[in-house]
C-alpha cells in the first residue's frame, strides 16, 4: 500500500495513549489500534476529521504517500 499511517508518531509527539485518544474521539481501542498499526485500507473522513481535532494536527501529520514499484493498471493496459 501507497499511504502509510503515522499515527504512532503524532500520538508519541502529543504524548497520549492509545485509550486516552480512542475514548476522546469514540471508538474502540481495538479499531484504533488497527489505525495505528495500519492494519486498515480506509478511515472514515469523521474519523480521520475527530482524531485530528483531538491531536491538534493536520491529515498529512497522520498520512503519508509512499510511492509503490508496482506498475498501475493502466499502465499495463498500453493506455
Amino acid at each position: 500500500m501507497a499511504i502509510i499511517l503515522r499515527l504512532d508518531r503524532v500520538m508519541a509527539d502529543r504524548k497520549i495513549s492509545l485509550n486516552e485518544l480512542a475514548e476522546k474521539v469514540g471508538i474502540t481501542n481495538a479499531n484504533l489500534s488497527n489505525i495505528k498499526t495500519g492494519k486498515i485500507s480506509a478511515i472514515r473522513f469523521s474519523t480521520l476529521d475527530a482524531i485530528c481535532r483531538e491531536l491538534d494536527c493536520q491529515p498529512g501529520d497522520i498520512l503519508e504517500y509512499a510511492a509503490d514499484d508496482k506498475p498501475i493498471l493502466s499502465d499495463l493496459s498500453g493506455k
